[in-house]
């Protein structure tokens, strides 16, 4: 999987019951978004592919209204790239990409601490298994919470291939 990976839809995980926390510590999950079509980030505010937060922020207005919701998740696992506290995170994001879209609490998305969103999204029992690489890492999860898609840092947010995917999901009821 160099590129992207979509599937038909015939994977059967649920993702929507895991819990999570806001940026601000506040306990939700992405149950808050069913109904939607979930773009889940890796983020990080010191990587070479920080700059898609533009892309990823530009996607968000485009698609919001169509159902579209995008959601960063920092993390801190490669490089150190992501050292901030929740507040400093929340400044950088909304002062140097104005981003609007829901950040969640900073998690680890590999190693023994993995938080078990992305032992879900990446476990062998995954519609697309393996480890997540980098920062910026996206997956596609369907209105229903079945994941749809896994894409790599390099995909741009506005890849053909990453939007068509999202249209793609969008389109299914």
């Amino acid at each position: 999987m160099l590129a992207g990976q979509v599937m038909a839809a015939d994977n059967m995980n649920n993702f929507q019951d895991i819990p999570l926390n806001d940026i601000n510590g506040h306990p939700t999950s992405l149950k808050a978004y069913a109904g939607k079509v979930v773009l889940l980030v890796n983020v990080a505010s010191k990587c070479g592919f920080t700059p898609q937060y533009a892309g990823l922020e530009a996607l968000y207005k485009k698609y919001k209204d169509k159902g579209l919701v995008i959601i960063g998740v920092p993390s801190n696992d490669f490089g150190g790239q992501e050292p901030g506290s929740a507040e400093e995170i929340v400044t950088f994001c909304k002062s140097k990409y104005d981003v609007t879209f829901p950040l969640m609490a900073k998690i680890h998305v590999v190693g023994a601490e993995k938080h078990p969103l992305y032992v879900a999204l990446t476990g062998k029992d995954s519609a697309f298994p393996g480890e997540v690489k980098w920062n910026f890492q996206k997956f596609v999860i369907g209105r229903d919470g079945v994941l749809l898609g896994r894409f790599e840092s390099r995909v741009k947010p506005d890849s053909t291939e990453l939007i068509h995917a999202i249209e793609a999901a969008l389109a299914r009821s």
